[in-house]
Parts: C-alpha cells; structure tokens; sequence
C-alpha cells in the first residue's frame, strides 16, 4: 500500500468480496477514522504515502469490517441529531429513524417557562442517544435516562459528560419505571425493545453478532415491553404529559396506538419516520 489511495482501493476491493453493501464508503470511513479527518479531506490527500503502521491499522479495520462488525463499533462512535454519540458492543448504535422521536418528543413538550424544569425519562436509554439530544436541545430539561444494563449506563454516562449535559442527564440502572421517584414527568419517551423474538436469528450479521439482542427482542409479539411501558406510564405523567414510542413499523404502530387508547391516553397519533414507515406513537396523559 504504496499510498492512500492504493490502500483505499485494496480495501473497497475487500469489502466488495465480503458482502458489504457500501464497500467505497466504509473503506473510505475507515480511513478517514484512523487519519482523525472528514471524508472530504481525506479525499484531498490521496496520493499521501502511508507508512507501516498506518497500513497496519487500516487493514485490521478492514478485516474487522469484512467480518461485519458495525462501522460504528470499528470507528467508536456514531452522529445522532448533529452529537458524535460514543458506542460499544454494549449498545444498540444509534439509528436514523430514532431521530424522528427525538423530534417528536420535543414538539410535545410544553413551552420553556422562567424558573420551570420539566422532567423527561428515557426508558431503555443505551447509549444515551435520546436523553442527550434532548437535554442539548432544551436547555431547560432535565432527563432520567433508564438502562436495565449496568455497561450501557456506564456509556450513557460517559455520553452526557461529553457532550456537556451530564448536569441535567441522570443515568439509572433500572427495569424499565421501576427506580423512578414520584416525580411527575412532562415526557416518557422510549426506543425499547420491540422485534419479534423469531424475527432475530434472521436479522443482518452486524446486528445479529455485533450488537446486543436484549435490546431488540421484545417478546414473541414485540409487544412484551412496550404493553409494561404504557401500563405504567400515565401514573408517571403529569396532567398533558406525553408519551413516544418507536415501534417495529410492519403494522406494530397500529397495535401500539390500540394500547395507548385502551389505557386512556388522548390525542393518540401514529408518525412515519424518516423512511416513510409509519414507526412512532404518542399520546397524552
């Protein structure tokens, strides 16, 4: 690998043969990643010799690729909503649609008032993605961030430091509502697990190998956890208080919207998220 752009050939190369959907770009990223720069700048560079170790490094991260670890778990980190979210095998890595509930969620709160901080719980917090976005985005928010695992909450933690928010974002371990106090809060939101259990032996090896399926197995319907979250939820709310929730879409938003009618919450309305799937739940307390 005489220079960049020899080295970021082979690997496309590679990563072509292994199956990857998107060889240039995750070879590109990879690059990128080890050089501590944008793809755009690594795209002024190419004809930069590479030394030895850096040859070393890049082809273990190509390795690693080819044998379909998540992109996100070889670079450390993931973009949510503008943030550079940190993540491990621990946590599910951050997904796109996700950001549509943030939004949502955040349209649902009530209106900045002087002296005035809502509380919002994020149920199911893994890396801290949603309680993040959310304190960064309303300053005047605090979050109680639930994670029934103690290394995803280690991260979450780590997340908040780093990003600056760590004041307003607490991180629990916990069962879903179990360690909340009395508080009432003005938002629950949650990304929690909800695929059918028979639907994960089948799911994409970066998932099925690489991320943890706890996160994702809600139960022989999907439903398992999300009929806990919304039991509990309007005891947790104050009068107006909002409850979102991210579903599996293929017809699952429906069914979770029934519960929320079936449990008393108004203004129950289903979203699409950014792919066009009908995928997010809200209702109000």
């Amino acid at each position: 690998m005489a220079t960049l752009r020899d080295g970021l050939d082979a690997a496309a190369r590679a990563l072509a043969a292994a199956g990857i959907a998107t060889p240039r770009v995750d070879a590109e990223w990879l690059l990128a990643g080890l050089l501590g720069v944008g793809r755009a700048t690594l795209a002024l560079a190419l004809d930069r010799a590479v030394s030895a170790p850096l040859a070393a490094r890049y082809g273990l991260a190509v390795r690693r690729r080819a044998g379909r670890e998540p992109l996100q778990q070889i670079l450390g980190w993931e973009e949510f909503r503008g943030l550079r979210i940190r993540v491990t095998r621990d946590v599910l890595v951050p997904r796109p649609e996700t950001e549509a509930l943030v939004e949502w969620a955040l349209g649902l709160l009530p209106a900045p008032r002087a002296g005035v901080r809502p509380l919002a719980l994020d149920l199911g917090t893994g890396s801290g993605c949603i309680a993040c976005a959310l304190a960064r985005e309303r300053a005047d928010l605090e979050v109680l961030a639930v994670d029934n695992s103690p290394a995803a909450a280690v991260l979450a933690r780590e997340n908040a430091r780093a990003l600056g928010v760590a004041a307003r974002v607490r991180v629990v371990v916990g069962d879903l509502l179990e360690p909340v106090g009395p508080r009432p809060a003005a938002l629950i939101v949650s990304n929690p697990p909800y695929l059918p259990s028979d639907l994960v032996p089948t799911l994409e090896p970066e998932v099925r190998s690489h991320e943890p399926l706890g996160a994702l197995d809600g139960g022989g319907d999907g439903l398992a956890l999300i009929r806990r979250i919304v039991a509990g939820a309007r005891g947790r709310l104050r009068p107006g208080g909002a409850l979102v929730l991210e579903t599996a879409g293929r017809g699952q938003a429906p069914e979770v919207a029934a519960l929320l009618d079936a449990a008393g919450f108004g203004d129950v309305a289903v979203r699409e998220d950014l792919a066009g799937v009908s995928r997010l739940v809200a209702g109000r307390a």
